[in-house]
């Protein structure tokens, strides 16, 4: 046994220990309570990430506030005569290696999308362009891609290759957001200059192609009219970056998640073991002496440590207190209608819906009220689904000219993406000052399923070196994809 005054030593030396900081004694780590505004991927992957990156020195207490009834925000499905389809972003690139890893780790399967269906383009009267349909045979599919791509080629020239040739450099820039040990940044115009994307926010995609060397006809047509109109809702004039990333969505090898993209989502709330409330709308976020109160359209508050805004602000009816500072934005509306039934040939001055493209773009006037066509399914010769985009909501009378026959119909107006527009502003991440942070800042560079998740990811490492003092020094592998070959790469 210690004798009293051995005992009474060792005490007095451990409280000038502790007086000066220097005792060495388990410490009792508080957990943070980190809140996220948002189910859609930026809310799934910000928990992902937040679970992945933290550790045993700074725990977390996830809790995700959504206020549909259901996960994945603008990635959303629709059942249309007993079939589903994408209602909201639909497809994805072979190089979005957060997507891709994040489908192998959940075990999701993935579909690829044909890029064999033809395609062309409507003035209102005429098809300006239109390729071939494929054959049935193998043999005659070869044969009609052949010729397709020679037509194509034959049209566009040097263009179609110096389009190819801009979308791979954009391509080459982007995947350097990848790399292993970069710095967080709290702006977006930081990270994009990180890269060297910024500029290409700041100038028109027109005039970024026209620097390129396009020619008219080729941003006029094939930009504008089947892909910014398709996948943005606008046309050439759109912000240089948001338009470079449109293009990359019009290449081989796309692909979604079967079942739905939601399920990325969904599986990465799971895995993350967030605490997930559905119909739970927040409708003000206050703070005072470091801690966040969230309340709910239900009457409940919340308390945060952190709070994590991962949907768009532009059209949120939430309310800040102290104020926060947004730049001037709206949200651009997308009208999708979709139709289970037939397409009425006659309207494209068509003889039969064999000669009909399956892929229908439109030139930008207003004399079209549609700014495309697709089929989704064809189950026989005289049963087909159907998706219509326009820019605004499409009246039964009109359906009535496009389709011979409707058998169902479905409506949905979404605020889709951003109203792109050069030069762009951006929000900052952080929008208090303190643990306030936004990752749809980085949205209007470009909105994809895929740059949501990697604003998350710099947004959760901004948000635990912040509130570690700088010391988090956390490592984790997560899988991800390359072209050629699947690897574990440290983050």
């Amino acid at each position: 046994m210690m004798p009293m005054a051995s005992r009474k030593s060792v005490l007095l030396l451990l409280l000038l220990l502790l007086e000066l900081g220097l005792a060495v004694v388990p410490a009792i780590c508080a957990v943070h309570r980190v809140c996220i505004v948002g189910s859609g991927i930026a809310g799934a992957s910000t928990a992902f990430f937040l679970r992945n990156y933290s550790d045993s020195n700074l725990p977390l207490d996830i809790h995700i506030f959504e206020q549909r009834d259901v996960v994945g925000g603008r990635m959303a499905m629709v059942d249309l005569a007993g079939d589903k389809f994408e209602a909201g972003a639909s497809i994805l690139h072979p190089k979005n290696l957060y997507t891709v890893g994040f489908t192998d780790l959940l075990g999701l399967k993935r579909v690829t999308e044909s890029d064999s269906s033809a395609f062309g383009f409507w003035d209102g009267e005429k098809f300006v362009f239109r390729t071939l349909q494929p054959g049935c045979s193998v043999f005659s599919k070869k044969i009609t891609d052949l010729l397709n791509t020679l037509a194509v080629v034959w049209r566009y020239g040097l263009s179609l290759f110096q389009m190819r040739s801009h979308v791979q450099r954009l391509l080459e820039r982007f995947t350097q957001l990848y790399a292993a040990n970069r710095k967080a940044y709290s702006t977006v115009e930081d990270l994009l200059r990180s890269v060297e994307l910024y500029d290409a926010t700041q100038h028109t995609l027109a005039d970024e192609l026209i620097a390129e060397g396009l020619s008219a006809q080729i941003i006029n047509e094939l930009v504008t009219q089947v892909i910014t109109r398709i996948n943005y809702g606008q046309n050439a004039t759109l912000s240089g970056l948001a338009g470079s990333v449109a293009l990359c969505g019009s290449g081989a090898d796309l692909w979604a998640v079967a079942g739905g993209n939601w399920r990325m989502a969904d599986g990465l709330i799971k895995y993350a073991n967030a605490s997930l409330y559905l119909n739970e709308k927040v409708v003000s976020i206050s703070s005072a002496k470091n801690l966040y109160n969230l309340s709910l359209a239900s009457g409940e508050v919340e308390n945060c440590d952190a709070v994590v805004i991962a949907t768009p602000l532009d059209e949120e009816k939430i309310s800040f207190d102290p104020p926060i500072h947004l730049p001037d934005r709206h949200m651009q509306h997308t009208f999708v209608t979709f139709v289970r039934g037939l397409a009425n040939a006659s309207y494209f001055n068509l003889e039969s819906i064999s000669s009909m493209p399956d892929l229908i773009g439109t030139l930008e006037t207003s004399a079209v009220p549609f700014t495309s066509i697709s089929v989704l399914k064809s189950y026989n010769d005289s049963d087909k689904a159907y998706k219509v985009f326009s820019r605004n909501a499409v009246s039964d009378d009109l359906l009535d000219l496009l389709f011979s026959r409707r058998d169902s119909t479905i409506r949905l107006d979404w605020a889709a993406y951003p109203h792109f527009k050069a030069p762009e502003h951006f929000a900052s991440f952080i929008l208090d000052g303190q643990h306030l942070y936004y990752i749809n800042a980085f949205e209007n560079a470009a909105s994809t399923i895929e740059t949501s998740a990697l604003a998350a990811e710099n947004v959760v490492r901004l948000l635990l070196e912040r509130l570690s003092h700088g010391s988090l020094k956390t490592k984790v592998s997560i899988p991800v994809v390359s072209s050629d070959r699947k690897l574990y790469k440290d983050l």
